[in-house]
């Protein structure tokens, strides 16, 4: 059960954090899209009907699958007055009451984004502007953000609750030691080859007093 639960807090931090920093380059494609409104707009006179809509289709996209990452690094905004002066393991019993708030916020806006992503795909919805998209796309995107998030809060809860037993998620299981018979053998390998080098010195010395001591016989 404690390798399952340390693969699964291992996998999901690595897939959000894989998800976080792709997020991260969406911000150049927003100022890439405003940018092209600038120009277009004021020096072609041949402003974009999509642009505003991408701006915002990029933006969500951005903030929703950026959540679960930033979950992980602790970025979200907190009233950290007194959190920030309690000790880690304080910290982390608070967290695991804090966060079935967060897992249950997560469970209901992922219940409705699923109906209203199967909604758009079974009716495909539109918007109501002048370019008029297809929703569905951008509403799968956030809902797949949603669920990162809420399975990293998940992940978190799992580490919280390692840090209040006082115990590691990255700490070897207590029969390791058994399960690796080639440490024990090169270990040996390693004790026998340093042996000669730490009775080399005494070999010397002894030399040394045998000169030392025949010298003093021939005076």
């Amino acid at each position: 059960m404690l390798k399952f639960l340390r693969n699964y807090v291992r996998a999901i931090s690595a897939v959000n954090r894989a998800v976080g920093i792709f997020a991260m380059y969406l911000l150049a494609l927003l100022l890439g899209v405003l940018a092209y409104s600038i120009v277009s707009n004021n020096l072609f006179n041949r402003p974009g009907i999509w642009v505003m809509e991408m701006a915002q289709f990029t933006m969500a996209a951005y903030y929703l699958l950026g959540a679960g990452y930033s979950l992980q690094e602790g970025a979200h905004v907190r009233m950290d007055f007194l959190y920030e002066r309690w000790t880690p393991k304080r910290r982390a019993l608070m967290d695991c009451f804090t966060v079935f708030f967060v897992i249950f916020y997560l469970v209901i806006m992922i219940k409705g984004g699923v109906q209203s992503s199967w909604y758009a795909i079974e009716y495909g919805q539109r918007n109501h502007t002048v370019w008029a998209p297809y929703m569905a796309p951008i509403k799968i995107i956030m809902t797949l953000g949603m669920a990162l998030m809420l399975l990293q809060a998940v992940a978190e809860l799992i580490k919280d609750v390692f840090t209040v037993s006082g115990h590691s998620l990255t700490e070897p299981p207590p029969d390791a030691a058994n399960d690796a018979p080639s440490d024990v053998f090169f270990q040996s390998i390693i004790v026998a080859t340093e042996q000669p080098a730490s009775s080399s010195p005494q070999t010397t010395l002894s030399a040394a007093d045998v000169s030392i001591s025949s010298s003093r016989d021939l005076t």
